[in-house]
């Protein structure tokens, strides 16, 4: 038997997800895909499937690419309207989201996170905040509000050592969700809530 069909254990998918982390922090990885990869990494049997999971990854302990970065994402906010903000977002210590009549769908599953812990503020006044994030990414919800509600959906299955992000929720008669959507999860926002809704999670 090979190396690469030795049988993995508890520390070495451990070690694993620790150098995923790593590679999210150095910009090469995505939130959605770090939480993919913490999924098959701790589903992982034998040494090949970890190393599967390696590919287009640095070998080594190699510096981030040298290039221009994305500027830090700040500010998203709205007034009298829909404000959408997703893709590459990059998250650093800490980020506002809010709107004022408006709605508003902050989608960080394609976020890229460069420390360990980032804060997010969300501010609904009058309106509905809706904050997506992966499975596997520890987050934190708490807050005030007067009337409106807050609310987390889907599981909480955050893994020791993930990046951690924590929302600081402050409403006047608005909602602030925060959906924790699985990365195999399909469809779009509509049918992403209705699933997690479903799932009663």
């Amino acid at each position: 038997m090979g190396d690469t069909e030795r049988r993995l254990s508890d520390a070495e998918r451990d070690k694993a997800v620790a150098w995923f982390r790593d590679q999210l922090l150095s910009g090469r990885l995505t939130l959605e895909e770090f939480s993919e990869r913490v999924d098959e990494a701790y589903a992982a049997r034998v040494q090949a499937d970890l190393e599967r999971l390696r590919v287009g990854l640095p070998s080594g302990d190699e510096p981030p690419a040298a290039g221009p970065r994305r500027r830090p994402t700040r500010f998203t906010i709205g007034l009298l309207g829909y404000v959408l903000k997703r893709g590459r977002i990059n998250l650093q210590r800490w980020t506002v989201a809010g709107g004022v009549f408006c709605d508003v769908d902050l989608d960080l599953r394609q976020a890229e996170i460069r420390g360990q812990r980032t804060a997010l503020t969300v501010l609904a006044l009058f309106g509905n905040v809706d904050v997506y994030v992966p499975e596997n990414v520890s987050v934190t919800v708490s807050g005030v509000g007067v009337g409106g509600h807050r609310r987390e959906w889907g599981k909480d299955v955050a893994r020791h050592g993930s990046p951690e992000i924590s929302v600081r929720a402050i409403s006047l008669f608005g909602t602030v969700d925060v959906w924790r959507v699985p990365a195999d999860m399909p469809g779009g926002y509509r049918e992403v809530i209705r699933q997690l809704r479903r799932s009663g999670a």
